[in-house]
């Protein structure tokens, strides 16, 4: 099942609010239309701010104020104070690095996929070509760092396993992208020259 960029295979909470059937388009638009607050506040909703604070280890004010909009350049008069989903994002912004992603959706028990866009410039051809050679890149380079990790002394120690996970994140992410771009009817036209 398919919620925005999250595909969940663990957390029986999202599997449980997302049902299979439906309209996932809906979903998707709800999802990403929804501000980080309105995500935070729907989320403490179940257990209660109280019991999210006490967790967190933060007073029930700050988690209310994280549950209101933050006070912008447009509307400094928003109440709300710049919650953890935003933090997050802006640390991605700043560092491009996708592993903050990836653990994040790690964490839920799914995986992060980038949504696919259509090569314009491409023929359908090119197109499919260049996903496949990707796809095949990215599982010999997860082979090498498997070969790599224990040629040397025949044991993977956990800096080799962290290697190996993301040669494994960056194959499985190829994959999928490929796989969603199928669905999306990508691949089902043939070009005219």
């Amino acid at each position: 099942m398919e919620i925005g960029n999250y595909r969940p295979n663990r957390h029986p909470a999202i599997a449980k609010t997302f049902r299979p059937g439906g309209n996932k388009l809906l979903r998707r638009v709800i999802l990403s239309a929804m501000k980080s607050h309105e995500v935070i506040r729907q989320a403490v909703d179940e257990p209660g701010v109280k019991a999210v604070a006490a967790a967190l280890k933060v007073s029930p004010a700050l988690v209310y104020k994280w549950c209101e909009a933050s006070a912008e350049a447009d509307d400094p008069d928003q109440s709300g104070a710049k919650n953890p989903l935003d933090r997050v994002r802006e640390m991605y912004l700043l560092t491009k690095d996708i592993r903050l992603i990836r653990w994040l959706c790690n964490e839920a028990g799914g995986f992060y996929v980038a949504n696919p866009v259509p090569e314009l410039r491409k023929t359908l051809d090119e197109s499919v070509f260049a996903e496949s050679r990707e796809m095949v890149r990215d599982f010999s380079e997860l082979l090498d760092a498997v070969t790599e990790s224990v040629e040397d002394d025949s044991l993977i120690d956990l800096a080799e396993a962290d290697a190996i996970r993301q040669k494994w994140e960056d194959l499985k992410a190829c994959v999928e992208h490929f796989a969603v771009s199928c669905e999306k009817g990508y691949f089902g036209k043939k070009d005219k020259k």
